[in-house]
């Protein structure tokens, strides 16, 4: 997919991706479990997630591959297993009421880590090359980290760094200073006390080391750390800060006190600022309201309060029933489909990642007169290609019905019996060919209608009417759907995938049929896993025996959180469809198709299943071999 701005936009590499995830469902023994990046490491026993730190994204690609995998491990082997949750949330609670608390929770995440590395080495002895090429990234790291806070005072992150140093030193000669601010005196206390560590079997046990130590660095350090490097290693889900509605009714009070003199011979300018975007349904609902913080107070826009109004959504946090909008003028049955398919919020039928998807079918409506000259054009441009297609096939078929088997041990004696006194056991017997069968097969065709496909639409469209018009020559049932996600509908809980159907299977052979391809337009998003598992729906409950599904696109999926599962979300929906007996194969369209990291995303979501086409123009002519292979396999 081409990106015009790229804001914090980091590059996935799906094929890792993929290899973390089945790492964490292989250590899990559960396929529930995902794998997504964040901050820091940690776990989430709630959503049966594990997030991976993007501190390793800096490093080449061996070590990132191996630190990366070492989370994983970390977490499933050894926090999800070891680790006593109760004892990690009593620690948060002590840890808030206390003077240093982000020196104590970073502590004790860094000493429970090393904790549980041992026993994940001791569990697990393969793991020990992945935990050594941690502790060398993670020490070289640190070391940079001492010596900046030093120059810079940073004197509790200075500290954090040197206390990591210490406990992972492999050597006494590696050992740097801990505390150079503190005296004499609370230097041999804390070289007495820091040892301990390695006597903790247990979350309690790490927890008080981290307490005592830090309890005896609060008379040296001044203040708190400025750096966040970890966190707690299981993130609660209970903890987690929900706003309520004093939140949404909350009023600053203005930072300074000043007041107006109102003068009754000042001059008084009003001005009203309209606000509107896109995705306010009408021009005159301006309710964006600020808030400020600085100021002079004055009742000169005190006339009241606006009454609040059903459109009311800017600040809106929970919501109740989703409903179209007026910007999408789908007609009568689109927003009747939203109440005959709701959100798939009580089940997942199209992957947990998609389980706040909601499906939209949009029926076939009339071609317009614009659509039917443009379809005729269209189809004169591919007659062509038709004809010398659906000639080889009939040749084929022709084939396939005169060609005679000889040299067989029954059947009709030959005019040639001379293998007869030659041979010692001659085959002088030949079978007529089969008369002539009709294709078995059945064909469901995706297209992306997101809007990259704004430079590639009509180029497709040729190629649709191309695959159209040979499987309706061909009598090969088959149906053309484009898909798409609106993201300026989609929530955390409703996200709406509409599918248009422009040619259906009950549809595709009728002579008309056609001018309705021309109806698919560019729209927002697009989720291939959900349009991929649909269709795969439809194509089961068709009786032909070779069914082959064709994903047309132009890039990687993206939508409302689809940004780091959608890859592994579309793998999984084409492994699964191919499991069923369906052949996938994905067409790639553009530019991207020369770009080396779209290619590689490409192969790891489709396999070798998927043809390149740099140039939309040659769409025409790659579809050909592409037809005429599976054809053949139908007979």
């Amino acid at each position: 997919m081409e990106r015009f701005m790229m804001f914090n936009d980091r590059p996935i590499d799906s094929f890792l991706v993929m290899q973390l995830s089945d790492l964490a469902q292989t250590l899990a023994r559960s396929r529930r479990w995902t794998v997504e990046f964040a901050a820091h490491s940690g776990v989430h026993l709630a959503k049966q997630t594990i997030y991976v730190s993007q501190l390793w994204d800096v490093y080449p690609l061996p070590d990132k591959e191996r630190a990366m995998k070492s989370d994983v491990a970390l977490r499933m082997v050894g926090t999800y297993r070891h680790t006593d949750a109760a004892a990690v949330r009593a620690f948060r609670r002590t840890a808030e009421a206390q003077r240093l608390p982000k020196l104590l929770k970073q502590l004790f995440s860094f000493a429970e880590d090393l904790r549980l590395e041992a026993v994940c080495e001791r569990e697990r002895p393969g793991l020990k090359r992945w935990f050594r090429a941690r502790r060398r990234l993670h020490r070289r790291y640190f070391f940079q980290q001492w010596q900046a806070n030093r120059t810079r005072g940073a004197l509790a992150d200075q500290f954090l760094a040197a206390m990591y140093l210490r406990l992972t030193a492999d050597s006494p000669l590696d050992d740097v200073p801990l505390a150079p601010m503190a005296d004499g005196a609370g230097q041999a206390r804390l070289e007495a006390l820091w040892p301990q560590f390695f006597d903790a079997s247990s979350t309690a046990e790490t927890a008080r080391w981290a307490l005592a130590v830090v309890e005896l660095m609060e008379r040296v350090l001044p203040g708190d750390m400025v750096n966040a490097y970890t966190s707690l290693p299981i993130v609660d889900h209970d903890e987690e800060r929900k706003m309520t509605l004093h939140d949404l009714k909350r009023t600053d009070p203005l930072e300074n006190r000043d007041t107006l003199n109102d003068s009754p011979s000042g001059e008084v300018h009003r001005q009203v600022l309209s606000t509107w975007h896109r995705e306010t349904s009408r021009t005159g609902g301006n309710f964006l309201r600020f808030e400020l913080e600085r100021g002079t107070r004055t009742g000169m826009f005190g006339d009241g309060a606006r009454p609040g109004e059903d459109g009311d959504q800017a600040l809106a946090i929970v919501q109740g029933t989703s409903r179209p909008t007026k910007r999408n003028e789908y007609g009568p049955e689109a927003h009747a489909s939203f109440g005959d398919h709701p959100s798939t919020g009580s089940g997942a039928p199209y992957g947990e990642v998609n389980r706040q998807a909601g499906l939209v079918l949009l029926p076939t409506s009339p071609p317009s007169p614009t659509h039917l000259e443009q379809y005729r054009t269209k189809q004169a441009a591919v007659a062509p290609y038709r004809k010398r297609l659906v000639r080889v096939m009939e040749q084929w078929l022709e084939h396939q019905r005169s060609a005679w088997r000889t040299n067989l041990p029954a059947g009709r004696l030959r005019k040639q019996l001379v293998p007869f006194f030659t041979e010692e056991r001659p085959r002088l017997f030949y079978k007529k060919g089969e008369p002539a069968r009709r294709f078995d097969a059945v064909f469901g065709l995706l297209v992306d209608c997101s809007a990259s496909m704004h430079d590639k639409m009509e180029e497709t469209k040729t190629g649709l009417i191309l695959c159209h018009e040979t499987l309706k020559t061909l009598r090969v049932p088959h149906a053309i759907v484009g898909f798409w996600e609106d993201a300026n509908e989609a929530t955390a809980s409703w996200q709406p995938n509409y599918m248009q159907m422009a040619i259906s299977f009950r549809q595709s052979l009728e002579p008309s049929s056609g001018p309705s391809i021309l109806q698919l337009e560019p729209h927002e998003d697009n989720r291939d896993g959900f349009a991929i598992r649909w269709m795969t729906e439809q194509l089961l409950r068709r009786p032909e025996a070779q069914k082959v599904l064709l994903v047309f696109s132009d890039g990687e999926p993206a939508a409302y959180g689809y940004e780091q599962n959608g890859i592994i979300d579309t793998h999984e929906a084409v492994a699964e469809a191919r499991r069923r007996g369906i052949e996938v194969v994905n067409l790639f369209l553009g530019r991207g198709a020369d770009d080396e990291p779209t290619r590689r995303t490409i192969e790891n979501i489709y396999g070798r299943f998927r043809v390149f086409v740099p140039h939309v123009s040659e769409l025409t002519d790659r579809l050909l071999p592409l037809l005429k292979t599976w054809l053949q396999k139908s007979l």
